[in-house]
C-alpha cells in the first residue's frame, strides 16, 4: 500500500472525528444570553478537542510524509491511533455535560494519554526506517521528546482532575502551545 491511500484513509477517519463532535453542539431552546452561557462547558469540551484533533492531523500529516514503505505495523499502529482519536466525540461530550465531575475529566486526560501514546508508537514505527539517515533521525527524537512530555502532562492530568478539574484540563491544552507550530524541518529534502 502507498502512503497516499494510509494518509487519505486517516484524513477521512479524522475530518468525520471533527463532524461528530460539532454534531454535539446543540442550539439552546430559549434564545437567551443565559442559556447561550450555560452551554461554555460543552463549547469548552469541544474547542481543545478540535484543536487536539487538528494537531494530530497536522503532525500525522507530516509523520506519513516521512513513511518510505507501509508495512504492517506501520498500518496497524496507525489504526491504533484512528481507534483512540475516534473516541474523542464521546469524550468530549462527557466532558462538556459532566463539567464539574472529577471523573469526565480524568476519562477525557485517559484518552489523550492513550492517544498520545498511540502517536509515539506510529512515529517510532515510522523512524525505524531511518536509521541510516542521521538527519532524520535527530528530527525524529525531537519529535519524540515532544510526544514524551506531552504524554506525561496528560498522565499528569488524570489524578488531577480529582483533586482541581480546572488544573487537570489546563494539564491537558497545555501541550497545544507545543504543536500550534509544527516543525517545517521534516518538510525539507534530505
Amino acid at each position: 500500500m502507498g502512503t497516499n491511500r494510509l494518509e487519505a484513509f486517516s484524513d477521512g477517519v479524522i475530518a468525520i472525528i471533527i463532524t461528530i463532535m460539532v454534531l454535539e453542539l446543540k442550539a439552546p431552546h430559549d434564545a437567551s444570553v443565559p442559556a447561550l452561557l450555560a452551554l461554555w462547558p460543552t463549547f469548552l469540551a469541544y474547542v481543545l478537542s478540535f484543536a487536539l484533533v487538528a494537531i494530530y492531523w497536522v503532525n500525522h500529516h507530516q509523520l506519513i510524509h516521512l513513511v518510505r514503505r507501509v508495512d504492517g505495523a506501520t498500518m496497524w499502529l496507525n489504526i491504533n491511533l484512528l481507534f483512540w482519536l475516534s473516541l474523542t466525540p464521546f469524550a468530549a461530550a462527557f466532558l462538556g455535560d459532566h463539567a464539574g465531575v472529577p471523573l469526565a475529566a480524568a476519562l477525557y486526560a485517559v484518552l489523550q494519554t492513550l492517544c498520545a501514546a498511540s502517536f509515539l508508537l506510529l512515529r517510532m514505527a515510522v523512524a525505524r526506517h531511518h536509521k541510516d539517515n542521521p538527519r532524520h533521525m535527530t528530527l525524529h527524537r525531537a519529535a519524540l521528546l515532544k510526544n514524551g512530555i506531552a504524554i506525561g502532562m496528560y498522565a499528569a492530568a488524570i489524578p488531577a482532575a480529582y483533586l482541581n478539574i480546572p488544573l487537570s484540563l489546563l494539564l491537558m491544552a497545555a501541550p497545544t502551545s507545543m504543536y500550534v507550530r509544527p516543525s517545517h524541518r521534516f518538510d525539507e529534502p534530505g
